[in-house]
C-alpha cells in the first residue's frame, strides 16, 4: 500500500497542499520531511503523539525525518487559535523545556540506523545569528500584510488584539521550512490542522524566495465520538512525561475510551498493521463487553510511550487494585495507582481508632456513618475487611512505614500518610 493511502486509511491526513504531487514524490524516492514542536511546557501531550506517529510511519516507509524543537519560536509564542497572548518565558526556562522535549521525541524515532535515520534540529541555531534588519530584508519582504491577515489563526485574534510579536510568528515558521530545505533538502512539513496557515507560509516562502515546491500534510484534530477534544482527562492534558501522567493513569485513560472510538484510535495511536486492527475490530464487535480493543490500545500506547516494563506495572496495579490486593503492591506502585485519590496526613495526636480515623480523614461525614460502615463490612484497611468498632491502627498498618490504604465500598479509596 502507498504510504499516503495508509496514512489516510488510519485517519491521519486532514489537508495537503497538492496530493497528486506529494504522492508522486513519496513514490519516486526518499523524501526528507520535518515536524516542529514548540517548547510551551516541559512535556508533550497526547495531541503531539499524532504527528509524531505520522513521522514514524513515514520513516518506516523509508523517508527521512527531521524533528524540530523550536528554541526560537518557543520564545515568541504561536497565536494559532489562542484567545489571548501567551506568557513569554525566560530563555533559561525555554532551553530546559527544549531539552525535555528533545528527549521525549527521541524515544519514538530511529536516530541511529540507516540512511534515513532521524535528525534533531533547533531553529534557535539559525535565528540566533540573523539580525532584525536582515530578517526584514531577506524574509519579511516576501510576505504582504494582506496575506498574513488572511490566515484564520490571525483573523480570530484581530478583534481582541494581537501583538506584532505573535503576528510575525507565521513568518518565523515559514523561514524554518526555508532553512531546512536549504540545509537538508526538506520538502515536506507535518503538523496539526491548526498549523495550516503557518505551514503554508513556508511553502509560499519556498516558492517566492527559492522557486521551489514544498508540501504540507496536516493531521486532524482528534475528537471522541461525542465531538469532545481528545487527550483531555477531567480537564487535564494526558502528558507523555511519566511524572505528570503516570503509566497507570495513561493505561486507565485508554481503558476508558468509548466503544465507538476504540478501533478508530487503534489506527491513529498505534503502529499495528491495518489488517491486524481489522481482525481486532471483528473480535471486539462480537464481544464488546470484553473490551479487547481498549486493552490492546492501552497496551500498545503505554508500551510505545513508556516501555514494556511500565505497561506491565500498570497492568499489575490495575489487576491488584481491582481485586483489592493492596498488600501485593509496593508503596511506589500504590502511589502511582492511587494518585489523585483523597489523602490525609495523620497527625501525631490523632486518635487512631477506626471510627475516629474515618471521620478525621474525611472518608465519612459522621461517627454514626463510620460505625454503620464498619459494622456493615464496607471498610477495608490495606485490603482487609474491618468490622471491629474498637480496631485501632498500629505501625503494622503502615505499608513500608509510609501509608495506609482505606477503601470504602468497592471503589472509593483513601490514603493515610505519615
Amino acid at each position: 500500500m502507498h504510504i499516503f493511502d495508509e496514512l489516510k486509511e488510519r485517519g491521519l491526513v486532514f489537508q495537503t497542499t497538492d496530493e497528486e504531487a506529494l504522492r508522486k514524490a513519496l513514490a519516486e524516492g526518499n523524501v526528507s520531511f520535518y515536524s516542529g514542536y514548540d517548547p510551551t511546557a516541559d512535556s508533550l501531550h497526547l495531541g503531539h503523539l499524532v504527528p509524531i506517529l505520522v513521522m514514524k510511519h513515514l520513516q518506516l516507509a523509508g523517508h527521512k525525518p527531521y524533528a524540530l524543537v523550536g528554541g526560537a519560536t518557543g520564545l515568541i509564542g504561536d497565536p494559532s487559535f489562542k484567545d489571548t497572548e501567551r506568557s513569554l518565558q525566560t530563555k533559561d526556562t525555554v532551553e530546559g523545556w527544549v531539552r525535555s522535549i528533545q528527549a521525549q521525541v527521541s524515544r519514538f524515532l530511529d536516530f541511529e540506523n540507516g540512511d534515513n535515520k532521524a535528525e534533531m534540529v533547533n531553529n534557535y541555531d539559525w535565528f540566533s545569528g540573523i539580525s532584525f534588519i536582515d530578517f526584514l530584508r531577506d524574509v519579511g519582504k516576501y510576505f504582504t500584510v494582506n496575506y498574513m491577515m488572511s490566515k484564520e489563526s490571525v483573523k480570530k485574534r484581530i478583534e481582541t488584539g494581537i501583538s506584532y510579536t505573535e503576528f510575525a510568528y507565521q513568518i518565523m515558521q515559514g523561514y524554518d521550512f526555508f532553512e531546512l530545505n536549504r540545509q537538508y533538502d526538506v520538502t515536506l512539513q507535518i503538523g496539526g490542522s491548526d498549523q495550516w496557515g503557518n505551514m503554508t507560509a513556508g511553502t509560499e516562502l519556498l516558492r517566492r524566495k527559492a522557486d521551489k515546491t514544498g508540501h504540507v500534510i496536516t493531521v486532524p484534530l482528534i475528537t471522541d465520538a461525542t465531538g469532545k477534544k481528545f487527550g483531555k482527562s477531567e480537564g487535564n492534558a494526558v502528558w507523555l512525561n511519566a511524572d505528570k501522567t503516570s503509566p497507570y493513569e495513561m493505561y486507565q485513560f485508554w481503558m476508558n475510551v468509548m466503544d465507538a472510538d476504540a478501533v478508530r484510535f487503534l489506527k491513529i495511536f498505534t503502529l499495528l498493521p491495518l489488517d491486524e486492527i481489522e481482525e481486532i475490530g471483528k473480535q471486539f464487535e462480537a464481544a464488546p463487553h470484553e473490551r479487547l480493543a481498549q486493552k490492546i490500545l492501552a497496551r500498545e500506547v503505554v508500551t510505545l510511550v513508556h516501555g514494556e516494563e511500565a505497561y506491565k506495572e500498570a497492568l499489575n496495579i490495575t489487576e491488584q487494585l481491582f481485586a483489592g490486593n493492596i498488600k501485593n503492591l509496593s508503596v511506589k506502585e500504590l502511589k502511582q495507582g492511587l494518585r489523585g485519590v483523597p489523602n490525609y496526613q495523620v497527625k501525631t495526636d490523632d486518635n487512631l481508632n477506626i471510627v475516629e480515623v474515618l471521620v478525621a480523614a474525611g472518608v465519612v461525614n459522621s461517627k454514626r456513618q463510620a460505625r454503620e460502615d464498619v459494622q456493615n463490612g464496607a471498610i477495608y484497611v490495606n485490603g482487609e475487611r474491618i468490622q471491629d468498632l474498637n480496631y485501632t491502627l498500629t505501625d503494622a498498618d503502615k505499608l513500608e512505614n509510609e501509608l495506609t490504604v482505606i477503601r470504602r465500598g468497592k471503589k472509593k479509596y483513601f490514603v493515610l500518610t505519615y
